[in-house]
């Protein structure tokens, strides 16, 4: 995969986006210049999510950003997603590779070291790391420190996301970690103008010495 695609790596949350139409506000994202989405709707049954993401991907077509289902495999393959994002008490990434084939991307958390090693032997394509703040749309989740996330990206061969509370006021933290993109959820689609909140993050991000864009 290309490591570029993960620099500002959206997740939905359709309680942040409350009334608004939700392809509307995804749409907008993309405008903004996020280069990937993943579609992470906890409560929709495998049949819905089928239904949501096939109609994301026709609009994540348009703007050449691959599509990740969160945690669902099977809704991943039947709507033609580009990959999934398998957590931590989910199908192993072994498992979810043998079942998807080699062309699709799949990512998986990790939240240590040995976490990050074992997934990337398993065959993941990239990982997602935090919490590294505290997140209004996750909750108990445990922080992880600046230093670890360095440790993880300094470990591994495959690119790092970092995610986890990150907004436009604090993402800085991640100057110099190694990792090739930042993860948000709330910090665009809690924003009454998602397209400008997604710009200026992508704007920031571009200042924050992400080594992959290099």
């Amino acid at each position: 995969m290309d490591r570029n695609c993960l620099f500002l790596y959206a997740i939905t949350d359709s309680g942040c986006i409350g009334q608004r139409d939700f392809y509307e506000e995804v749409e907008k994202a993309l405008q903004g210049g996020v280069t990937i989405l993943q579609f992470r709707e906890k409560n929709l049954s495998t049949e819905q999510l089928t239904e949501k993401a096939r109609k994301l991907k026709d609009i994540c077509r348009k703007y050449n950003v691959p599509l990740i289902i969160n945690d669902n495999v099977q809704a991943a393959i039947d709507s033609g997603a580009d990959g999934v994002h398998v957590g931590a008490d989910d199908m192993d990434v072994s498992a979810v590779r043998t079942i998807t084939g080699s062309d699709f991307i799949i990512g998986a958390t990790a939240k240590t070291p040995e976490q990050a090693k074992n997934a990337q032997i398993q065959g993941a394509d990239y990982l997602g790391c935090g919490a590294l703040f505290t997140s209004p749309t996750k909750h108990n989740t445990r922080p992880m420190s600046i230093e670890t996330l360095k440790e993880i990206t300094s470990l591994v061969q495959i690119p790092v996301v970092a995610i986890g509370g990150l907004t436009y006021d604090n993402i800085d933290i991640v100057r110099g970690s190694g990792i090739a993109g930042a993860a948000v959820i709330s910090a665009v689609f809690a924003a009454q103008d998602v397209k400008s909140a997604a710009e200026k993050l992508r704007a920031k991000l571009d200042t924050l010495a992400i080594s992959t864009r290099q």
